[in-house]
């Protein structure tokens, strides 16, 4: 009898997830579950997890010891840095980012949500929805994260109650419902003894939903659940030459990330911020010409005509073009301990992009423990904000809502080259700059 975690041979593409959730929520512990229980566990790290247990007097295997790889976590009990691991089942690969719980390490979980498509947020089953809950779930729902996935962890330690499993539900849904989150699902589990993380356990009977693999084998991968705009930044114009042919190889290709959207042989498209237009007459990867090429990957694309086109440039078609604009409404998180002054300039890099920028108004600051807004004429770290940005130079922003990729960006102190915010664009305005 094959195991309920068996799925069909089906490639159903790369999901980036993030767990997040309150101290001790057992955020690391369920990463190392889901490693353990799908055996993505080399042999010897295996090992060394059970001699660590061992000489903690433990009786079974400490599997946060996966994620909590920093020595000062290890002593203290916590996650204080993200820690990625990787791991693959028989239908898709998984990228996971394990976010600190502490609310001095909020710029953490925003650097890690920022790339993530599903965020697992933990809820002990014993405290129930706590305010780091609320944070986490604000900022995932914040940075775009379209998934949210509840799992109320150590139902071993309340006798595996339905009762406290549906309060903490319907205590959460009320909060979502006042902050617009809306795909949200819920999960009972033990993620110290594995009950309904991979295999379901016969412990949470009266739970008739997925496992959390389940779920997260069958999570749209990103772009694929709604149409999405050709964009394309420019990373380096690559001139090859050949000597012994010099007619074989002698042409101007462009190469960078395919960021969302599709492209093919023959397609017209516009380079921005400069509004010229050509068309697309050939997809190199590696050197092999392709007939079209796809989001997230890597390409070089030749042009019919020989325009000038430079690192930073954005091509796009001609019929979804951005506004090119030189203000911005934006959400930003500051990540240093060097407060943002409105008196400073910064370099704003948006994609490949470098301009300068300044903070024409701080419009409020986000109170994440009482989640509301108020005043504020700086910002310290681990603080986010609505801010209001003219930039010297012009750039070609998406709303973050409609394109992560093109609807962020990040703050640089001139001259430390220090990055000290990440931010969230909300609109944009072509005003000239002041």
């Amino acid at each position: 009898m094959s195991s309920p975690h068996e799925f069909p041979a089906i490639d159903h593409g790369l999901l980036r997830f993030l767990t997040c959730g309150s101290v001790d929520d057992g955020k690391s512990t369920l990463i190392g579950r889901l490693l353990y229980d799908t055996k993505a566990i080399l042999a010897d790290t295996l090992h060394a997890i059970a001699a660590t247990s061992q000489r903690k007097g433990l009786s079974e295997l400490d599997l946060s010891l996966l994620t909590d790889g920093l020595q000062a976590e290890r002593e203290q009990g916590i996650t204080i840095d993200v820690a990625y691991r990787y791991f693959s089942t028989g239908t898709r690969k998984y990228i996971i980012a394990d976010a600190p719980g502490h609310e001095q390490y909020t710029r953490n979980m925003v650097t890690a949500a920022s790339t993530a498509h599903l965020a697992i947020i933990l809820v002990d089953a014993r405290r129930g929805v706590q305010t780091q809950t609320r944070r986490h779930s604000y900022l995932a729902h914040l940075v775009g994260l379209p998934h949210l996935v509840v799992a109320v962890n150590k139902m071993d330690l309340v006798d595996y109650d339905q009762a406290v499993f549906e309060r903490i539900r319907a205590e959460y849904l009320d909060f979502a419902a006042r902050l617009g989150i809306e795909d949200v699902r819920f999960i009972p589990l033990s993620a110290l003894h594995g009950d309904n993380v991979v295999e379901r356990g016969e412990r949470l009977d009266w739970y008739e939903g997925p496992t959390l693999l389940e779920l997260l084998e069958t999570t749209p991968a990103a772009h694929t659940e709604r149409p999405e705009s050709f964009r394309f930044p420019v990373q380096y114009v690559r001139r090859p030459r050949d000597a012994a042919n010099p007619d074989l190889h002698d042409y101007r290709g462009y190469m960078g990330r395919v960021e969302s959207g599709e492209i093919a042989v023959g397609d017209p498209i516009m380079v921005l911020p400069s509004g010229r237009s050509s068309r697309v007459r050939d997809i190199q990867i590696g050197g092999v010409s392709q007939s079209s090429a796809m989001h997230e990957q890597s390409v070089t694309l030749l042009l019919e005509d020989e325009l000038d086109i430079s690192r930073g440039d954005l091509l796009v078609r001609p019929d979804e073009a951005p506004p090119t604009v030189r203000e911005l409404e934006a959400h930003v998180c500051w990540l240093t301990e060097t407060p943002l002054s409105p008196a400073r300039t910064y370099v704003l890099r948006h994609t490949t992009r470098e301009v300068r920028a300044r903070v024409k108004r701080i419009d409020y600051r986000l109170d994440l423990n009482r989640l509301e807004q108020e005043s504020a004429d700086r910002l310290d770290m681990n603080d986010i904000a609505r801010v209001s940005l003219t930039l010297a130079q012009p750039i070609c922003p998406d709303p973050y809502a409609l394109n992560r990729a093109t609807g962020a960006f990040i703050l640089i102190d001139e001259s430390t080259n220090d990055t000290v915010g990440a931010g969230m664009i909300v609109e944009a305005s072509a005003s000239p700059s002041p």
